[in-house]
């Protein structure tokens, strides 16, 4: 017993107490760089920092506008070309249109075998892609950003969607949105995705199904090429389904069979507008208590708590079995659940840029994230639908550290998380976690060594519109 206290006394001796040991070493470097850096060398220093993955990620909505539009015009390689729609105007007698909406969204994008398949009338308000001038090739991509101060919620699930249309219905945009993706996040640091990638509701040029066995064939030969297999980055895919529409549990036992057929597909996500009861977490519940019955190894990550009103839906999701909470906004309006998710094992997947624009927070002071962080319940830091945002993982450190003030060992746990509660066997994430430490090391090593000036000085963070408009990151660029 004495030589165990005499150890203990030793020790602390030769450490010194907790508080001295945390302003040791790269946190108080970091600490000093805060007080003294502009925004833009924060944000450098963000983009240059080794970063683990992104958990939370729709992979038709992480494609910025640009890359919608050259994949769109590319897509002739395989036969495709795309329409969208410039005018409005009724092509029937108004009492027999029962969804007028559908018939007038400007900048809706179709398919050539849809717009084959329309009247005269119709194929009038439509123009193809290719023939859009530059102004009108501008807006179309603006109709797809949620930049603008009156947009919000109804203007994302109600239009962003529907005006992408036919494009996310085709494999090989799927696969090359992919790609670019791969490639961008692996620039700002990232060495593992888990994009939630639907197999379901694919198209060929005539309109027919493509089965999801040939959409996963063509998503895997993608990966396989030279210039993604070089990237190195780490990919597992999630089967995301609509929560509210009438077919959700026969799509979930699909869901379910893609994740036991599909090597690279491992969990399964309820997505769509959690405010429309349709799609409530119990409604599954029988379901998904079936499904267990016969399959094993299929992993829940579902959206619950993205809502700006008191309920239960993160108490129940869990009921569901899922893992991990996308989003869990209103979580503090249930303090029983709360406590329960402290210290795990349950993690909440945060979208701070996607929780403001989409306004179930009118400002950062509103949202949960620190109490989550600093009452012990597991997060990281995720992008959502960043194409649709305009931003970058870069940026959710970025709002993170600048609203919330994190301390280099907050930024560290929320990175190790990104990792830790991926769904990978035990043996990949140890790699991918050791790797981190090694790469994190390094890094602060670079800075301790150089200084943050001439560290920086080799750094050009891209900055993209939501930075740009909400804190003026590219003035002077």
């Amino acid at each position: 017993m004495h030589k165990v206290a005499t150890i203990c006394l030793l020790l602390g001796l030769l450490l010194g107490p907790p508080s001295v040991m945390a302003d040791n070493g790269f946190s108080v470097w970091f600490e000093n760089f805060k007080k003294t850096a502009t925004d833009a060398e924060l944000h450098a220093f963000l983009y240059a920092m080794p970063k683990g993955g992104d958990l939370h990620q729709h992979l038709s909505g992480s494609v910025f506008v640009e890359w919608w539009w050259q994949l769109a015009l590319n897509e002739t390689e395989h036969g495709d070309v795309f329409y969208t729609r410039l005018n409005i105007g009724l092509c029937q007698p108004l009492e027999d249109i029962t969804r007028a909406g559908d018939t007038n969204l400007m900048f809706q994008t179709i398919a050539a075998y849809r717009y084959q398949r329309l009247s005269a009338c119709e194929q009038a308000k439509f123009r193809r892609l290719a023939d859009l001038t530059q102004q009108e090739q501008e807006a179309w991509m603006n109709s797809i950003r949620l930049d603008k101060a009156h947009e919000g919620r109804d203007e994302f699930f109600e239009k962003h969607w529907q005006r992408l249309g036919d494009l996310t219905a085709n494999p090989w945009i799927r696969a090359e949105a992919l790609a670019l993706n791969i490639k961008a996040f692996a620039d700002e640091g990232l060495v593992y995705l888990e994009p939630q990638l639907t197999l379901l509701g694919y198209r060929d040029t005539k309109g027919e199904a493509i089965p999801p066995s040939v959409v996963a064939d063509v998503i895997t030969r993608r990966l396989a090429q030279p210039d993604l297999r070089e990237v190195g980055m780490t990919l597992r895919f999630q089967q995301a389904i609509l929560r509210f529409v009438p077919s959700a549990e026969t799509d979930l036992v699909q869901a379910f069979a893609i994740v036991a057929s599909q090597p690279l597909w491992v969990g399964v996500n309820l997505v769509g507008r959690e405010d429309d009861d349709r799609g409530y977490p119990l409604r599954f519940l029988e379901t998904l208590r079936q499904l267990r019955q016969t399959h094993a190894d299929v992993r829940l990550s579902i959206h619950a708590g993205e809502v700006d009103e008191p309920n239960f839906h993160i108490r129940d999701t869990l009921l569901l079995g899922a893992e991990r909470i996308g989003h869990g906004l209103n979580l503090m309006s249930d303090p029983t659940t709360l406590v329960q998710m402290r210290q795990g094992p349950y993690l909440i997947e945060i979208n701070l840029i996607s929780n403001l624009l989409l306004e179930y927070v009118e400002n950062y002071r509103q949202h949960p994230f620190p109490e989550f962080l600093r009452t012990g319940i597991p997060v990281a830091l995720s992008t959502d639908d960043r194409g649709m945002w305009d931003s970058t993982m870069t940026d959710e450190f970025f709002v993170a550290v600048r609203h919330f003030d994190l301390s280099w060992s907050e930024i560290q746990r929320l990175v190790r998380n990104s990792l830790q509660y991926a769904f990978l066997p035990d043996k990949e994430k140890a790699q991918l976690l050791n790797n981190l430490a090694l790469r994190s090391q390094a890094f602060e090593a670079r800075f301790m060594d150089v200084g943050a000036e001439e560290a920086l000085s080799r750094v050009k963070s891209p900055k993209r519109g939501f930075v740009c408009r909400k804190y003026q990151l590219c003035a002077g660029d």
